[in-house]
């Protein structure tokens, strides 16, 4: 998995991508600048302190939005495999659609009002401390360097967090507000289907308006709310492409289960698939199964039992020199901490586990004992040859 692990909060992993280092060192080199203008008398160390420590906050804010939308998914049974920063912000990997309209509504706009709050109280802090400082003669750029390093930072962060919560209230899919929009769309028709392909319609258009701004903001046109300039239309274009993929990409989704809906991963997978067992060794699996056959990872099996898996990611940290005396068993994955599905399990909803896994085969267990593999490539091969848009797949054999 990319990134790194932050920790876990009421059981949800927190982790960061490693594009958030990059949005993080420009965020603070962009607040060092923003802060010295504020406090002319700061040294460059001190503002940067201060930079830094508002960007951490910042991230924490968009932790807490994030961690709102958790909280309400699971508190209506849905799992939630984590939550994930990322170069444009955070990420709740909620692993299954909300069972209705109105428990997605709630999901959805839970995430802007938690931003709105968090802004409104740092405004109002930063409010008394520029009452305490302000008198008939003194302007707002005075009163904002009286400002200690504590009150800068939340005069800063209240309308980000502001502007964060009226940004995704903005009714384009995937964002907060496009999810409301859906969920409305879904009480009205009674059709989730539906309503997410009208949602991802609107969110595809919002998108290619953002580009299109962004696009005159480069070229210098003044565009309330965002402004003007070079910077600015390129990121506003850049996010645009993004909400546009993001969308387009829910379209495909619902494509991907017309084209799979009623199959079960049973019809899929491969009954007959070489395993591996935790005694033997890596040269016999490498001569035996990795160099004459097309599988980068096979099942460890022990007693009939899936107890790991091992690939060829696994055998390279192993000198060719030591293949003969080291076993499988003591380089494989633990069984544990691989992703599985069931011989029941739609297919669907397996195949998106390969994805988002970015895995190219899964073990496929029952009672513990394993009963086949589910390739990636076997399903998308069988997409090519067997669906046409527009009609359900046939059934597979």
């Amino acid at each position: 998995m990319r990134g790194f692990r932050i920790g876990r909060l009421f059981g949800i992993d927190l982790r960061a991508d490693w594009s958030w280092m990059f949005i993080f060192l420009l965020l603070t080199w962009n607040l060092v600048a923003v802060f010295s203008f504020w406090h002319p008398e700061w040294t460059a160390l001190g503002a940067f302190a201060v930079a830094a420590c508002a960007s951490l906050v910042f991230f924490g804010c968009v932790l807490l939005h994030e961690l709102a939308h958790s909280i309400v998914a699971k508190r209506y049974g849905i799992p939630v495999r984590g939550i994930t920063l990322f170069l444009f912000g955070g990420v709740s990997n909620i692993e299954r659609e909300p069972p209705s309209p109105k428990v997605e509504f709630l999901m959805a706009i839970v995430g802007p009002i938690t931003s709105l709050l968090i802004g409104v109280a740092a405004i109002l802090v930063t409010s008394l401390a520029l009452a305490r400082s302000m008198t008939d003669t003194t302007s707002t750029i005075d009163a904002f360097a009286e400002l200690g390093p504590v009150t800068t930072l939340l005069a800063w962060l209240g309308p980000i967090n502001i502007t964060i919560g009226l940004f995704n209230l903005i009714p384009g899919y995937p964002l907060d507000g496009g999810r409301v929009l859906r969920s409305i769309l879904w009480a009205a028709t009674g059709d989730l289907r539906r309503a997410t392909q009208w949602a991802s319609a609107v969110g595809q258009a919002v998108g290619w308006l953002f580009i299109a701004l962004g696009v005159a903001m480069a070229f210098g046109a003044y565009v309330p709310f965002f402004g003007t300039g070079l910077v600015g239309g390129l990121w506003l274009a850049f996010i645009g492409w993004f909400l546009y993929t993001a969308a387009a990409q829910a379209q495909s989704r619902l494509a991907l289960d017309d084209a799979l809906a009623g199959m079960s991963v049973l019809q899929m997978m491969q009954r007959s698939a070489p395993v591996a067992s935790p005694d033997m060794t890596v040269a016999t699996l490498v001569h035996r199964h990795l160099l004459s056959g097309d599988d980068r990872a096979l099942p460890v099996v022990q007693d009939g039992e899936l107890v790991g898996v091992v690939s060829v990611a696994d055998v390279q940290k192993v000198p060719p020199d030591r293949w003969d005396v080291t076993p499988v068993g003591s380089i494989m994955e633990d069984a544990a901490a691989i992703p599985v599905a069931r011989p029941d399990e739609p297919l669907a909803e397996a195949f998106e586990k390969l994805v988002k896994k970015d895995i190219d085969q899964m073990p496929v267990v029952q009672d513990g004992h394993l009963v086949g593999m589910l390739r990636r490539r076997d399903i998308t091969r069988w997409l090519e040859l067997a669906w046409r848009p527009g009609r359900h797949a046939p059934s597979h054999a």
